[in-house]
């Protein structure tokens, strides 16, 4: 990477390392918020995610290396800001650059942390513990390649202070991060759902890379090999929030199939970890029919139904068109699909 695009890319580094641990510590409230609602105790899958979450907020605010230092007389200092790890990176970035930065919560970074903060928050502990397991061992990864990357880019010593702190030197935060994440899945992952997990870990991973990504300037491609753009659709209501990649110029199928036909859906099949649903999971409801392999998915406050999983794809998703932003599509060719007769139309597909 060239000095200029390091340069664009350290305040965003900037504004996620300062808001990460904030989003991680107050990801539990609404959890904790619903056994208040409920009068009831407190389930052991949010005690795990809130301790595990509390101390990476601590870390990551300097309280932990304090008191290893100095113990519980040490507990006052933790007032000094200057120990927080965003600020370590600040002072670092600042050096390489010769001039003070300040944090860019650009869309990209914004939309991001608010996707990141809605599956650490999820009252579902499967998508909870692979959000956090997701971020940790991603983490790790990033902050290694950044690091060799200013190295190289600024020919800088390697002695960095936020970089020592997280991967480098003797004793390294990162790799107990990982591993205290790591546990949480012996402890919140049935055997029965070790798919689902890994589907979502995928999914969580995938959100941090993507970001990683947007931020370097790499496109992504379809299997076309076009470029591909991040759109961002919702329900009629707007309880529903999704980003989905793909091509600007989009290629949609219209059906004629009986739900299509009342319904109004435009077609555009996207493989599973091209969609990213940024809020309004849980008010999602499926409704079922015929040979009950599609799940259609529709809101509970609108009815409106943004994406599901087809017949024709079941392990992917067939997203409406129609609730898409209009700002990021380029073009929309549309083809039809005799859903009527959709044996003999979906082998007529596949045979071309």
């Amino acid at each position: 990477m060239s000095k200029d695009q390091v340069a664009s890319l350290l305040p965003e580094y900037l504004a996620m390392s300062q808001a990460f641990p904030h989003l991680q510590a107050g990801s539990q409230k609404d959890l904790i918020f619903d056994a208040i609602r409920r009068n009831r105790d407190l389930p052991r899958d949010v005690e795990l995610t809130s301790v595990v979450a509390n101390f990476i907020c601590w870390d990551e605010t300097g309280g932990h290396s304090r008191v290893l230092q100095g113990g519980n007389a040490a507990l006052p200092s933790i007032l000094d800001t200057e120990n927080f790890h965003s600020k370590l990176f600040r002072t670092d970035a600042s050096r390489l650059l010769g001039r003070a930065i300040q944090p860019n919560y650009s869309t990209t970074t914004s939309r991001y942390l608010r996707a990141l903060y809605h599956g650490l928050s999820s009252r579902d502990p499967i998508v909870r513990c692979a959000y956090m397991v997701a971020f940790e061992l991603h983490a790790a990864e990033m902050i290694q390649a950044l690091w060799t990357t200013l190295v190289r880019t600024f020919d800088a010593r390697t002695d960095l202070e936020y970089f020592q702190v997280h991967v480098g030197g003797e004793d390294p935060a990162e790799k107990y991060h990982g591993e205290m994440t790591s546990r949480l899945i012996s402890e919140l992952v049935p055997a029965d759902c070790n798919s689902r997990f890994l589907a979502e870990f995928d999914r969580a991973y995938g959100l941090s890379l993507e970001w990683c990504r947007n931020l370097v300037g790499i496109d992504s491609l379809d299997g076309d090999g076009r470029p591909e753009v991040e759109h961002s659709g919702r329900c009629h209501c707007g309880a529903v929030k999704f980003y989905v990649r793909a091509p600007a110029e989009i290629s949609a199928v219209k059906c004629n199939c009986s739900i299509c036909q009342m319904s109004g859906f435009l077609h555009m099949l996207v493989a599973d970890d091209k969609l990213r649903i940024e809020c309004g999971e849980e008010r999602l409801t499926t409704y079922q029919f015929n040979k009950n392999i599609a799940r259609h998915t529709f809101c509970r406050v609108c009815g409106v139904k943004p994406f599901y999983r087809p017949r024709s794809n079941p392990s992917g998703f067939s997203v409406n068109v129609r609730c898409l932003d209009k700002t990021t599509i380029e073009s929309i060719r549309i083809d039809d699909f005799d859903g009527e007769n959709w044996d003999l139309a979906i082998r007529s597909l596949q045979a071309d």
